[in-house]
């Protein structure tokens, strides 16, 4: 008995000649879950380790319990910059009357407070050179980017603040067992320990 082999055939989408843009994020048929709109180009998220997935649990579930019902902490959700940039922060702070139910897929840059990025070894440099200058020229006003700390395996987490005249982020500390500051709301999270077990 021989093994037949198995040809898979991929449709990949064609891009405009322009780029794609934030209305064909949200039309284009079977995208994988998480694809982001950066500069026209999609970008398909890798499957995350298992350090990102326990890092965006601590910091929702520590946002949740520190801000009040004025904002709504979210995950994963599309941030909508401009026509052609459509990222997926890890973690958003919005405000709360920005969500208009079950069905929303996204959010207006103007109505997001704090965008958080958990870096992987394939968002590196999105995460630490191009979504911060975006997030920074669209406007929103804070910005975390979480790192594991070689060291210790745990959350290193960089915070910056919008400076508005110059549309760019100031790196404002960074914390690594517990996170406590003002904007955009008093919060403060334990971020030790993440769960190390195999």
């Amino acid at each position: 008995m021989t093994a037949e082999s198995v040809e898979h055939h991929v449709q990949w989408p064609v891009p405009p000649v322009d780029g794609y843009t934030v209305d064909d994020l949200f039309t284009l048929p079977d995208l994988p879950p998480h694809t982001e709109l950066i500069d026209g180009s999609l970008v398909f998220v890798s499957p995350q380790r298992r350090f990102h997935y326990l890092v965006i649990d601590l910091l929702v579930n520590g946002l949740r319990s520190s801000l009040g019902p004025e904002f709504s902490v979210e995950r994963e959700m599309t941030v909508i910059l401009d026509r052609r940039n459509g990222p997926a922060p890890d973690v958003s702070v919005v405000r709360a009357d920005a969500v208009s139910g079950l069905e929303q897929t996204s959010f207006h840059a103007k109505d997001v407070l704090l965008a958080v990025e958990v870096v992987s070894p394939e968002s590196e440099a999105r995460d630490r050179m191009s979504k911060p200058h975006k997030y920074a020229v669209a406007g929103i006003p804070n910005y975390w980017r979480v790192e594991q700390e070689g060291s210790t395996g745990q959350p290193l987490v960089h915070v910056y603040e919008l400076d508005p005249v110059t549309r760019s982020y100031l790196h404002m500390g960074q914390h690594r067992e517990r996170i406590k500051v003002d904007k955009p709301s008093p919060i403060a999270i334990e971020l030790t320990p993440v769960d190390k077990r195999p």
